[in-house]
């Protein structure tokens, strides 16, 4: 068991390793895709709260989301962050970019329990309100299942809220289909 798991472990870093060249391009035109780093964990839980924010804004507390992003954010689940392509090139000859990020892909790792099979599963896709509707939802899409393409993985999954419809519709024109539903049921404090 030990093997299989530094072996995964070993695909893994080097797939991010292929994917930090991929991502050296434009995502579309006017926007850049960078791969995340660990120092990133501050950001992406804001994303993940403004998220939140928009599905459930009568809700104030979402600092539980600092705990699963410390518990799933890892070499093993990559982060792509979508900026605008304001770049130059600094005096050393690197590219630089100045922008701060407008969208972000979180992915991760997940296993079909009817089958066996790891597949991949996108934790997060956000793009700010400002930059919707220019094809960054979809184009991060692409980079989602090229990435569990690219890892041999056979499908690729998420969870949505039922009130989220715009993403529904992205989704189910991308070839996303329902296959199970999550239920909740509250439970109230006898006292």
């Amino acid at each position: 068991m030990l093997l299989a798991s530094k072996h995964q472990y070993l695909l893994s870093w080097l797939l991010t390793k292929i994917f930090r060249k991929l991502v050296s391009k434009p995502l579309l035109a006017g926007y850049q895709l960078r791969l995340g780093t660990a120092r990133e964990r501050a950001i992406l839980v804001k994303f993940m709260e403004l998220t939140y924010q928009e599905l459930f804004p009568e809700q104030n507390d979402f600092s539980h989301l600092a705990r699963t992003v410390k518990q799933y954010f890892s070499r093993e689940t990559p982060l792509w962050w979508v900026t605008v392509a304001d770049r130059h090139v600094s005096r050393k000859g690197s590219t630089v970019t100045n922008s701060l990020p407008v969208g972000c892909l979180w992915m991760g790792n997940s296993v079909d329990q009817v089958n066996g099979d790891r597949y991949g599963y996108i934790f997060l896709l956000y793009v700010m309100p400002a930059h919707r509707r220019q094809g960054i939802g979809s184009a991060l899409m692409q980079h989602a299942e090229a990435w569990a393409r690219a890892r041999g993985d056979r499908q690729l999954g998420l969870q949505v809220f039922q009130s989220n419809q715009v993403a529904l519709n992205l989704y189910q024109r991308l070839g996303f289909r329902t296959q199970s539903l999550w239920m909740i049921k509250p439970l109230q404090r006898k006292y």
